[in-house]
């Protein structure tokens, strides 16, 4: 399994009037996990509004920003838009550089890069675009934390103008505008735009109120680009921007995105949020993350298509290349992981001179995912550190780094991802520390990868490509409003078949006479934690898979695990094995099923000593059984082996603990030899085989 437990909803929300009101059933179950039971409910939740109705004005500073802006493109100055080198520093890169340009400015792009320039605003950058004849900058996705390299810009007699969507710190930089919604003092409603979000909203009080339309339409195809890869909350303006921007993506005036999607394959599909955040937002982030992050920002700003196509080719090379590096230090930091004390797996820190600065934040993320925490992982050169650090279960990245400001050469970032700076001799001090402010957040909840599941189908019937594609309605998804994640269990796995050069697991499933495709990425054959055959749950997202002009549905799977579903024979030798225990008398026929031989009764203990020593041995309780009972020789070996474990339980040998859908075995220590027959139970069943 791949993640050690599941959340499973505790009962199945009703449907009833929703599907009355010709809800598909699917669709009807989602809704009904969001808490959703009525029609105007489920209306509400399902529109999206079709434009931004929150003036850009309510922004603290807005208007300050425009009227220096304008002042600048009136007068004829050359201005910077200065970005990050992430999907939503970039995208909000082209969409304000490129509507400037089309306002008659004199407009320079400025996108750091991330291994000589690192993350934000610098004094060197500040220099050069002086150097270059900038007046005025505007930065975007990022400046909120430059305070000195404002101020360094202003002595040089550079004004500049801070956007940004980032946590502040109690001291603001000293700029001509600062706009963050974030801002302690800022009254704008919604404080959950991204980066490229912020811009867009920048653009709007530029162009005035009379031409929103035309330029949402022009430029939500990139904000929503970028919100998606930046993991924004999908409620309120953000569904608006990546609904539009999805309703515009193949048709849009960026030709370098048209590229993207070419070269991709998605330019004559449907492009929904997961296609970005898995097949675009990847390839222009590998731009930034290998160095190259200003051919991402030309790609989107391209005029020329042929330019266009060549750099998108780029983006597909490098992409790849990251893919390879990512693996590579991946599995040095798991080796490293394994090696450490367990007091310091509460927040992974880690550090190497090898690793490649622009992929560190991506293997974060999964070392996080993997091992239930927060992971820091920090590139070391000469005698500093640059570090990534990505968040699990709600821990708050910002917060904590603050705690530990006074170990740090500098930070930013918000709470579920953020970057920081750090002397080498710093590093085990900041370990030790944060690993001490995890704990006191955790408490004593033990850490544990959590899968939490939407919605538990009792009826795989209902899983068509109608019932699939009806699901579209609750797009854009994201944080907020993830993609809903659907549970079958005690379902026959039928194949398993190693598929792209095995990297990749295509499954098939079986429950009475429905069969049902699935693909588990990342996953080979020998990877994969259930025997064909075996009955299993399984967690997985709907979708519809296109092949050869054909389209039927296909189950993501995200985690398979031996069901923890009794069948209906499982159930019946525990409702048989309970009647014994209190008491009840069985016939004779009953009585026989349930008495194991001395070689079934030796057998069992010897997979027990095994597999169970005098330290407490956890694991899922029916799939323990399902293990006992394949040692097991003879006939009926489930109901035997929960038979033996009961036997053993009662005469001594064996301490047990049932708990939820966990078993807590013990082998206890027994000097004197046991004698099985002498047991209550042993007894009772002989004397209903003897009729008495």
């Amino acid at each position: 399994m791949k993640f050690e437990k599941w959340n499973l909803p505790a009962a199945a929300p009703s449907v009833e009037a929703l599907e009355a009101a010709g809800y598909p059933a699917l669709l009807s179950a989602v809704l009904a996990a969001h808490g959703i039971a009525d029609t105007a409910a489920a209306a509400e939740f399902l529109n999206i509004e079709e434009t931004l109705t929150l003036s850009p004005f309510l922004m603290k500073d807005m208007d300050c920003a425009v009227r220096r802006i304008r002042a600048a493109l009136e007068s004829g100055e050359h201005i910077a838009v200065f970005g990050d080198y992430d999907v939503d520093g970039i995208t909000a890169t082209a969409i304000l550089a490129d509507y400037l340009r089309r306002c008659g400015g004199q407009v320079s792009h400025y996108i750091p890069r991330r291994i000589e320039d690192g993350y934000g605003m610098s004094a060197e950058a500040m220099r050069t675009l002086h150097e270059q004849g900038v007046t005025l900058v505007v930065t975007v996705d990022c400046g909120i934390t430059g305070v000195e390299e404002v101020d360094y810009a202003a002595g040089l007699g550079m004004d500049v103008v801070v956007t940004d969507h980032h946590e502040c710190k109690e001291e603001l930089p000293r700029a001509a505008a600062v706009v963050d919604p974030h801002r302690p003092d800022c009254p704008y409603p919604f404080k959950h735009l991204a980066g490229c979000g912020v811009a867009l909203k920048l653009v709007l009080a530029l162009g005035g109120e009379a031409r929103g339309e035309e330029l949402l339409t022009r430029y939500c195809p990139l904000a929503a680009v970028g919100t998606v890869a930046d993991v924004m909350r999908m409620t309120g303006e953000n569904r608006t921007i990546v609904a539009r921007g999805l309703a515009h993506i193949t048709d849009c005036d960026f030709i370098g995105l048209r590229a993207l999607l070419q070269e991709t394959g998605l330019d004559q599909k449907e492009i929904t949020s997961v296609q970005i955040g898995y097949v675009l937002a990847p390839r222009i982030n590998a731009a930034g993350r290998m160095g190259e992050a200003d051919r991402a920002a030309e790609l989107m700003l391209c005029k020329d298509p042929v330019l266009a196509h060549g750099l998108a080719r780029e983006l597909c090379e490098l992409n790849r290349q990251r893919q390879a590096v990512e693996q590579e230090i991946y599995a040095q930091a798991v080796a490293m992981i394994e090696a450490m004390p367990a007091e310091e797996k509460h927040a992974l820190v880690l550090a190497d001179h090898q690793w490649h600065q622009g992929v560190v934040g991506i293997v974060a993320s999964r070392l996080s995912e993997k091992y239930a925490c927060p992971s820091f992982m920090i590139h070391l050169s000469g005698h500093t550190g640059k570090g990534s650090c990505r968040s699990w279960g709600g821990f708050n990245l910002f917060a904590a780094l603050e705690a530990c400001s006074d170990l740090l050469l500098g930070f930013g970032g918000h709470e579920l991802a953020a970057g920081f700076t750090i002397e080498e001799d710093k590093v085990p001090a900041f370990r030790k520390r944060m690993n001490e402010y995890v704990l006191r957040f955790m408490g004593s909840r033990p850490a544990a990868s959590v899968l939490d599941v939407d919605v538990v189908l009792r009826r795989p019937e209902a899983v068509t490509l109608w019932e699939v594609e009806q699901l579209r309605r609750l797009e854009p998804y994201g944080n907020g409003n993830n993609r809903p994640l659907f549970c079958l269990l005690g379902v026959t796995l039928e194949r398993a078949q190693g598929v792209g050069q095995n990297r990749h697991l295509k499954l098939r499933f079986s429950k009475g006479a429905v069969q049902l495709e699935g693909i588990f990425f990342s996953v080979s054959a020998q990877q994969c934690p259930c025997r064909v055959g075996e009955r299993v749950d399984v967690a997985f997202y709907l979708q519809v898979n296109e092949f050869r002009g054909s389209r039927s549905v296909q189950l993501q799977v995200i985690d398979l695990r031996p069901s923890r579903q009794c069948s209906a024979r499982e159930e019946e030798s525990l409702l048989l094995l309970r009647r014994l225990e209190q008491g009840e008398s069985l016939s004779a026929k009953e009585a026989l099923r349930l008495l194991p031989s001395r070689q079934q009764c030796v057998a069992a203990w010897r997979l027990l000593q095994q597999t169970v020593g005098v330290e407490e041995w956890e694991r899922p309780y029916l799939p323990f059984l399902r293990q006992l009972s394949a040692a097991i020789p003879g006939t009926d070996p489930f109901l035997r082996a929960c038979f033996c474990v009961e036997l053993f339980c009662e005469r001594g040998l064996l301490c047990r603990e049932i708990h939820d859908e966990e078993i807590t075995l013990r082998l206890c220590a027994v000097k004197h030899k046991v004698d099985l027959e002498q047991s209550p139970y042993w007894a009772a069943l002989l004397e209903s085989i003897k009729g008495k």
